[in-house]
C-alpha cells in the first residue's frame, strides 16, 4: 500500500523532516500537527507519515494495538524510499515514531542517506517501570540526534535520563514542566505550549544547520 505524507513548509527547504507519530495517536493529532508548524515556519519541509496498523484504524476504526516498535522499522524505511526527498534528510518522530526512526539511524546515516535524528518525547521507558529502559543502542549511536523532552515526562524525566549513559552524538533539549507531548503548565513553569514548540522549532533549525554545513 502506498504510503500516504502530509507536508508542511517550503517545498524547497534545505532540510527535509520525515516524522513518524506516537504509539497512540495518528499523524494528524493536534500535537503532531502544532509541532509540524512550529518546525515549518523554522524552515524544514516537515512530512508526517503513518504506520500500516494506525492506517488500518481510519480503514476500520477500532484500537488495534501497534506491533513491537522493533518490527516498525521495514515500514519506516519503506516511508524513506517513498518520500524520494532531496537535499538533506533527518528522521525522527513522536514518541514510538522517534524510537523506530531510532533503532534505523546509525545503518542509514552511515549510507549517507540521512544527515540526523529528531525525537520529540522519547520513551526512555514505560511509564512507571523505570527499569525497563529502552537505551542499550542510544549508548552507541553514532548518528547526530536532537532529542526534545519535558522535564516530568512520565517516560523519562531529568533526573532519570541525567544517570543513563547515552552517546555523545546525542544531545538533549529540556522543556521546563514539560510533559510527553511537551506541554507545560503555564501557571507553574510560566511558558505556554506554543513557547516550548517555538523554543524546540528554533533549537532544532540551527542544530540542523550544524549538522549539515
Amino acid at each position: 500500500m502506498a504510503t500516504k505524507f502530509l507536508s508542511d513548509g517550503p517545498a524547497r527547504a534545505k532540510h527535509t523532516l520525515l516524522l513518524a507519530h506516537g504509539a497512540g495517536g495518528p499523524m494528524d493529532t493536534p500535537t503532531m500537527t502544532a509541532a509540524a508548524k512550529a518546525l515549518a515556519e523554522a524552515g524544514f519541509r516537515v512530512t508526517r507519515f503513518e504506520f500500516e496498523y494506525m492506517a488500518a484504524r481510519r480503514r476500520s476504526p477500532g484500537r488495534k494495538p501497534p506491533p513491537r516498535a522493533e518490527k516498525l522499522g521495514p515500514e519506516y524505511l519503506a516511508a524513506i524510499d517513498a518520500l524520494k526527498a532531496k537535499g538533506p534528510l533527518i528522521i525522527g518522530g513522536k514518541s514510538m515514531g522517534g524510537r523506530v526512526a531510532s533503532m534505523i539511524a546509525d545503518d542509514l546515516h552511515a549510507a549517507g542517506r540521512i544527515v540526523g535524528l529528531l525525537c520529540l518525547g522519547y520513551p526512555f521507558h514505560p511509564p512507571g517501570k523505570p527499569e525497563q529502559l529502552r537505551t542499550a543502542h542510544l549508548a552507541k549511536m553514532k548518528t547526530p540526534a536532537l532529542i526534545v523532552q519535558g522535564t516530568r515526562d512520565p517516560f523519562g524525566n531529568r533526573h532519570e535520563v541525567s544517570t543513563y549513559a547515552l552517546s555523545k552524538t546525542i544531545k538533549i533539549l529540556w522543556l521546563e514542566d514539560g510533559d510527553h507531548d511537551l506541554k507545560p503548565r503555564k501557571s507553574i513553569s510560566g511558558f505556554s505550549a506554543a513557547d516550548h514548540l517555538e523554543t524546540a522549532a528554533q533549537a532544532a533549525a540551527a542544530w540542523a544547520r550544524r549538522i549539515a554545513a
